[in-house]
């Protein structure tokens, strides 16, 4: 299975669930889909003893069956960094993957096809990306009730190829003349 081998690569960061779903031949996955890995750690050749990735996938789900990934959701910090997912796993996408993913730096929904697939793309402010999916894909919570982290997924996708942006596809060098500058709030931690 597709999840079970980005796994073993260490390419699944943060994992909040990875495993089989009750649809036979699908897996999902729930956690940060690393796109460039950390460096490894001086003296060690272990593939998991790497530092902190450079760049992930924030706060993905993705449904995924032996080969290729038909359903992917998560927060890009930068429209540009569509080009580092399909860099690195465009041999795992196809036309009918479904990529409902929010993204920091555009301030309006759009759709960019980009190598074959149409990433359907919606502004990023704040919260969790699975709650601000779950709203903008009209699923209750109720919808969920009694399914495992899992089929949660398959629910996800379900709804997601459905889901409809207004705005015609445009390409990804056209969709970058539309970002956005991200102002990040400085002030952390207790006053």
């Amino acid at each position: 299975m597709l999840l079970e081998k980005l796994d073993s690569q260490a390419l699944l960061w943060i994992t909040t669930l990875v495993g089989k779903t009750t649809t036979p031949g699908l897996s999902a996955f729930r956690g940060d889909l690393v796109l460039i890995e950390g460096a490894m750690r001086e003296g060690s050749n272990n593939i998991r003893d790497r530092k902190t990735p450079e760049l992930v996938i924030n706060q993905a789900a993705i449904l995924a069956d032996s080969d290729k990934i038909l359903f992917i959701n998560g927060l890009f910090y930068k429209l540009e960094h569509i080009r580092n997912f399909v860099e690195k796993y465009g041999y795992a996408i196809s036309p009918a993957t479904v990529a409902v993913l929010y993204v920091e730096n555009i301030a309006s929904p759009m759709q960019i096809e980009y190598e074959g697939v149409t990433f359907k793309l919606l502004p990023y402010r704040e919260g969790m990306v699975w709650n601000e999916t779950l709203e903008a894909l009209y699923i209750e919570k109720a919808d969920l009730k009694g399914q495992s982290g899992e089929d949660k997924v398959i629910t996800l996708y379900e709804a997601a190829k459905d889901f409809k942006i207004k705005t015609p596809p445009i390409t990804l060098e056209e969709g970058l003349t539309q970002t956005i500058e991200v102002k990040k709030d400085l002030a952390v931690g207790p006053v």
